[in-house]
Formats: C-alpha cells, structure tokens, sequence
C-alpha cells in the first residue's frame, strides 16, 4: 500500500482510511504520532503517552502500542517512530494560512475549520495543540468572512463567519464580522438577531456591551437613523433586548 493511499485525520476526531481496527494504544500512538508530523523519539513517545510509569514500563507499553498497530503504518528508524500517513491537520493548516492571508476558503474548508482537533481528547500531550489550532482555525474563519464579504461572496462568508462565532461566542471581532457579512448581502434581520444574541451574550458572560461603533451600524441599518451619534450607548442597547 502506497503511503499516499493512508490517511490519518486528527480534525473532527480520529479516523484512519482505509479502516483498520485499532486497539486503544494503538489509537494513542496514531494520533500522537499525527500530531507531531515528524520522526519522534521512542524516549519523547513512551514518556508522554505514559508520563505516570516507569521508564521500563512506559517503554514496553508503547512497543505493544506499535506491535498492535497495522503493519507499515509506523516506521520505525532506529531510535524514532514516524506516521507513514497523509494527515488531514496539515491540508487544513494551509487553508487557515491562506485564509489569514487574504484567501478565500471553499465550503469543503470552512467545514474542515468548523471542527476542533481531537475534540473529547483531554490529556496533556493533546491541549497545547487542541488550543493553537482552535486559535488558529478561529483567525482564518474571521479573516475569510471579511475577505469574501469584501468579494461579494456573502454566502461563503456568512458560512465562515458563523463557524468563527460559533467557536469562540465571546469574540467581538468575529461577531461583528458576520454582522457586517450580513448587512452587506442586504440581511438586516439577520444582522439584527446575530447583534441581538451576541449582546446578551456578552451582557450575561462578561457584564459588558458590544463596541459603540457595531451598535451604532446595525441601529442605523435596521432603524433607518442616520445619526445616532445622538442615542447614548445604553438606548442604542436596549433597541436589541
């Protein structure tokens, strides 16, 4: 079996393809495995996947751990093992860096940043990823809903914009972001009920109001004011409770 022809997906939960059974150690050791994306030590391997045993013990587990696993799937070099796999982390990193650089993402994407890595996986050698891809899928779906709200492609980007929010309720700048999406293809309502939710939210989380400016925007587009400079923020927040 060609290398090419595995794949090993790690966002939105683990998978292997073409199916293999796998026990559970085995399980830890593919995804830690994928997780790293170069050859890793079997001391660095052992010592994370059981960081509570004894070296000895450790180590027999995780040459269990690769006894079990499928052949060819793991290569192991000496003193490293590697993923002989395609990873799925990888395509969706690069379309979360070309996202932040001003890409537009296809719908295939958005899904594949949609999702978290590894979600319902809790141990230490998992959180520090599971957070920088989350904060990184969060950026690209952010800077995509502006870059193709921009384009004029507000189906695509009310998409990105509400997988932003969805991921992290509580930032400002990805709500406002589908706000604007929304305004923009003509979707006051929407725009209304998006402020509307996301100002409770805030309200009830952090006891604080949305940006002055945001509110101002969408009073103006859903009121008809043209100067509501003139409203204080308290009366601007009310029109949407």
């Amino acid at each position: 079996m060609a290398h090419s022809s595995r794949r090993v997906s790690i966002v939105g939960g683990l998978g292997v393809f073409p199916a293999v059974r796998l026990s559970l150690p085995s399980r830890r050791l593919f995804a830690f495995l994928a997780l790293q994306g170069e050859p890793v030590s079997r001391a660095r391997a052992a010592g994370s996947l059981w960081p509570d045993m004894l070296e000895s013990h450790s180590r027999a587990n995780l040459r269990r751990a690769t006894w079990q696993s499928p052949s060819d799937w793991i290569a192991a070099d000496g003193d490293s093992l590697e993923l002989h796999a395609e990873v799925d982390l990888t395509a969706a990193r690069a379309s979360a860096t070309r996202a932040i650089g001003g890409g537009i993402l296809s719908l295939d994407e958005i899904t594949r940043l949609s999702q978290d890595l590894l979600p319902g996986w809790n141990e230490e050698w998992v959180l520090p990823h599971q957070d920088a891809f989350r904060l990184l899928r969060v950026q690209a779906l952010e800077a995509a809903c502006r870059t193709m709200a921009a384009r004029g492609l507000f189906a695509l980007a009310t998409q990105a914009g509400t997988a932003a929010l969805a991921a992290e309720p509580l930032r400002e700048s990805a709500a406002a972001a589908l706000i604007y999406a929304h305004l923009g293809e003509g979707n006051r309502y929407a725009a209304a009920c998006r402020f509307r939710d996301f100002s409770r939210t805030l309200h009830d989380e952090l006891g604080v109001h949305p940006d002055p400016g945001l509110t101002a925007a969408v009073v103006a587009a859903v009121g008809g004011i043209s100067d509501t400079e003139q409203l204080p923020p308290s009366s601007l927040q009310r029109r949407f409770r």
